[in-house]
């Protein structure tokens, strides 16, 4: 276990040892300097996401009283929230940069890839809510008819969370990791939650389609193994589909831990910017406690007794 003061200066010197060298550069804005620096916004807002914390403002409300000897100039919670805003290139790229690091020193030969669906908004409330024109109205197998967003992740065998992105609820799983495969073969499109090259990826039936996966491995160079449709003319037997479904079972558990354990589920988000910075937020300190579990020789998911409160 790790006690919660070492935990959390272990991932300040983390995030100030990126930002020294591959800190992103923001744009000067007339007013007051930042009260704080982008590597103690990205230290608490991955300190936000352990367990005990109910909520967000939950959190501050600890950070206030027991954080101020580490954080002198903490300012309120509305201002937090605008520094959240203002360090998300920042935050995206120290992910980036953590997740290679664990990377070269935990090979994988193939990655898992999978959507779920978030509700942020009653689906029976009236008027147009905070992300009219971004979320929409979706369907899932789990949720049934829901308002919010489709988000597409993508793990390693042992659960890393290598890729985030999402779409409004209505998108289909093909389009989502089409814009997967294509940011990836070209960087340049401006999707830095997308990751980097991977050569297998194992998908389940919704990205089923033989010509599609004949167009990714033309012009993305990604080899799909996709378990086909029950009623399909090569569909698998059953042996080779408990074989398919233990190889990904990981990716579910990883996802149940996103919405649950790190709290996706509870977020109403207001702003697309701040959804962007809780999804990334999330995704590295899911990454983070994988990366301490396997420092100190514990399972890789292991995440409710990492802490000692």
């Amino acid at each position: 276990m790790i006690d919660v003061d070492t935990f959390l200066t272990t991932v300040y010197v983390m995030a100030d040892d990126f930002c020294k060298v591959y800190g992103v550069n923001h744009k000067v804005k007339p007013g007051r300097k930042a009260t704080l620096t982008d590597s103690e916004v990205i230290a608490l807002l991955v300190f936000a996401q352990a367990m005990p914390f109910r909520s967000e403002r939950d959190f501050y409300r600890y950070a206030l009283r027991h954080l101020r000897s580490c954080f002198p100039s903490l300012p309120d919670r509305a201002q937090f929230n605008r520094l959240s805003r203002n360090v998300f290139p920042t935050l995206v790229a120290f992910w980036q940069h953590h997740v290679q690091g664990l990377l070269a020193t935990q090979p994988h030969s193939y990655e898992i890839v999978d959507t779920v669906g978030l509700p942020i908004r009653n689906l029976k409330r009236r008027g147009r809510g905070w992300l009219a024109g971004e979320a929409n109205i979706g369907w899932s197998t789990h949720l049934g008819w829901f308002m919010g967003f489709r988000i597409l992740f993508t793990t390693t065998q042992n659960g890393m969370i290598t890729s985030f992105g999402f779409g409004p609820a209505s998108a289909k799983d093909q389009p989502l990791a089409e814009t997967l495969l294509a940011a990836r073969r070209f960087p340049t499109l401006g999707l830095p939650g997308a990751g980097s090259y991977a050569d297998l990826y194992l998908m389940d039936t919704g990205f089923h389609g033989h010509k599609l996966h004949h167009h990714w491995r033309l012009d993305y160079d990604a080899l799909i193994l996709c378990k086909p449709n029950p009623y399909d003319a090569h569909a698998w037997d059953k042996p080779m589909r408990r074989w398919f479904s233990g190889l990904r079972q990981i990716i579910e558990t990883t996802i149940d831990k996103i919405l649950n354990w790190f709290r996706l589920l509870q977020l109403r988000p207001h702003t697309l910017r701040g959804f962007h910075v809780q999804v990334a937020a999330k995704s590295l300190a899911h990454n983070i406690f994988i990366g301490l579990n396997l420092q100190l020789g514990r399972p890789p998911l292991a995440f409710a007794d990492l802490l000692d409160w």
